[in-house]
């Protein structure tokens, strides 16, 4: 008798040729993908999402496909992170192949690769390379939901980002909720033959010191030079519900009522309030406001940060106030993003 599970996935893989969407878990989260050499497929992605045309996609590819199909060359260096990260939350910027269409980059010479370590994408990518007549097909995936809002990171996120999309036109694959929660680390390598050194353009799940430990020292930041990537716009993984960020120390400010009143979260008597705290509760309530807990470990707050911010959302809050988390190298990423939420609603 055969998997059911397993069968759905080739089912998923041989809509993902003929041209249509599928989404499918990943370890950071759920990606809405398209085979990347078909154009008229990754236009539907852009289409679905809502999404600006020269915002590239990463490419994702099983653990047993040669990236060097993709690319002029794989540089040692990228053969090292390769090997040190993937399959894992790492994506690599590389020179473009000619063959392959820029439509999954944005017109750019450059592509970003990666490797999931999810089963179900593996075994998804695994199949569907298979059924390409070169054996290296790649699946172009963005986050599954609508461009610049909450990443998903369990199928029910998907299913409610696409309500007009049926199952015809996007299959959904469930995979249990994303381990990581947060998109990948970005790393743009396509101008190493320029003298330009390894450059973060993305945090995510694997962290600069993490990065060094590869490269020897610290990615380089990004320069006006650097190639545009996915989630690299300043308001970005915004929720529906205004958001902002306050310090530790406004909170302790709020507790003891010694803040100015407009600047605190009760502010405005009649707005319900979520204000998300790192570890424990810094005391009694004001009036209007909830604390929510949210974990002091990265690891654990990055797990849990989207599925939180949709449950907010679906509270009815009138506002959002998240603590700043420290500013420290494994909280990086997820500055990252809250960051870009909060300047969704700046200005």
């Amino acid at each position: 008798m055969s998997d059911p599970d397993h069968d759905r996935i080739v089912e998923a893989a041989h809509r993902l040729v003929q041209g249509r969407l599928v989404a499918f878990p990943t370890e950071t989260v759920y990606g809405l993908g398209a085979d990347a050499e078909n154009p008229m497929a990754v236009a539907r992605i852009y289409a679905a999402k809502q999404r600006p045309a020269n915002h590239p996609i990463i490419v994702h590819l099983a653990p047993d496909t040669d990236p060097a199909y993709w690319v002029t060359a794989v540089p040692p260096l990228a053969r090292k992170l390769m090997a040190a990260f993937w399959p894992g939350p790492l994506t690599l910027i590389l020179p473009r192949a000619a063959r392959i269409p820029d439509v999954v980059s944005g017109g750019q010479d450059s592509i970003g690769l990666r490797c999931p370590s999810h089963p179900v994408a593996q075994t998804l990518l695994h199949v569907f390379a298979g059924l390409k007549s070169h054996g290296c097909g790649g699946v172009a995936a963005p986050s599954a939901n609508q461009f610049g809002q909450v990443s998903p990171t369990r199928a029910e996120h998907v299913r409610r980002e696409f309500p007009d999309l049926d199952a015809q036109s996007l299959m959904i694959l469930e995979g249990g909720e994303s381990e990581v929660g947060i998109e990948s680390t970005i790393l743009d390598l396509s101008r190493l033959d320029q003298g330009v050194a390894p450059t973060l353009l993305r945090p995510g799940g694997i962290s600069s010191l993490q990065l060094a430990d590869v490269l020897g020292d610290l990615p380089a930041q990004p320069d006006a030079a650097a190639p545009r990537v996915s989630g690299s716009l300043k308001a970005h993984y915004a929720p529906r519900t205004p958001l902002s960020l306050v310090s530790a120390e406004t909170l302790r400010a709020w507790r003891h009522h010694s803040a100015p009143s407009s600047s605190r979260p009760e502010a405005d008597a009649s707005q319900r309030v979520a204000v998300v705290v790192l570890g424990a509760a810094p005391g009694p309530a004001p009036e209007g406001v909830d604390w929510v807990i949210a974990p002091d470990d990265p690891a654990a707050y990055a797990h849990r940060l989207y599925a939180l911010l949709r449950e907010l959302d679906a509270a009815g809050y009138d506002r959002i106030v998240l603590q700043r988390p420290p500013l420290e190298p494994a909280w990086q990423g997820v500055n990252d993003r809250i960051g870009r939420a909060a300047a969704a609603f700046e200005g």
